[in-house]
């Protein structure tokens, strides 16, 4: 397996290149990459510096960069290098361009800008924290999606993502043996929220579990990692979703964005049936 440095230029926060590279990266079997980030690189000194790091640290470099003058020094200096150069969002913009018949603005930093969108994902944001692990069940009603689920099944963290796209989303424990908050099942009609229910493998989940008891320093057996109760336990929550007929969701080989995703679809298809 290869071993190297990959140079991440970028004249903004640089979340947009590091999400792109570390995706296109888990297609591969690589070694040791170091990754070298450079966000707001907004000048020609910053340019300088990035140039210097990588004649000493020679490896691919990626960037986002929307000020010409910019990209033609880094591109420039890439050359004398003789180091590869790769401009992510080149061919979507050119793509774009053609296809709305419009220049792109070449202003950095927009898709961060403080408009509706950014204040909109800080309430939903702020509105998941309220609403996580069953609190704030009376104002369950406002919410765009409710997670129900056993424990250890992505929950919060799938609802903090959500949250981050501006989708106020709840989640409910499924506890064994006891029945749901009377709030739940109160959620009826074409324009309350979805609830969507969250399963996982019982194999899994008993490893997620034990996980979690060790680095808590829990080690005892419990009901909580007995592989035959928490199979029990799965059986009866999918029984449940399968009465109320809420959507059922597996995460056994989901990552957070790919349940965060399926969620979305399942938000989209049913906020176009009602728009029917």
């Amino acid at each position: 397996m290869r071993q190297g440095h990959l140079h991440l230029v970028s004249d903004s926060t640089g979340e947009t290149i590091h999400s792109v590279t570390r995706a296109c990266l888990a297609q591969f079997e690589v070694g040791q990459i170091i990754e070298h980030l450079w966000p707001m690189a907004r000048t020609s000194r910053a340019m300088e510096q990035v140039l210097e790091d990588i004649k000493s640290n020679p490896g691919l470099v990626v960037f986002t960069l929307v000020d010409n003058d910019l990209r033609d020094q880094l591109l420039s200096g890439c050359r004398k290098l003789g180091t590869p150069c790769v401009s992510v969002l080149d061919p979507i913009m050119q793509a774009l361009g053609s296809y709305l018949d419009e220049q792109p603005g070449h202003r950095p930093g927009r898709q961060h800008a403080m408009d509706a969108d950014y204040f909109r994902r800080i309430e939903a944001m702020d509105w998941v924290l309220a609403h996580d692990d069953g609190q704030g069940l009376d104002g369950l009603g406002s919410a765009d999606v409710v997670l129900v689920g056993v424990s250890r099944t992505s929950k919060t963290p799938t609802c903090l993502y959500l949250g981050n796209r501006g989708v106020k989303a709840a989640n409910i424990p499924y506890v064994p043996d006891i029945t749901l908050p009377s709030q739940v099942f109160a959620i009826k009609g074409p324009s309350a929220p979805r609830i969507i229910a969250l399963t996982n493998n019982p194999k899994r989940l008993v490893e997620i579990r034990r996980s979690r008891l060790m680095s808590l320093s829990q080690e005892e057996p419990t009901a909580y990692v007995d592989p035959e109760q928490v199979k029990a336990e799965t059986i009866a929550a999918r029984k449940l979703y399968l009465k109320m007929k809420w959507p059922i969701i597996d995460v056994s080989h989901r990552s957070i964005e790919e349940t965060a995703s399926a969620i979305l679809q399942i938000l989209n298809e049913a906020a176009a049936n009602e728009g029917e």
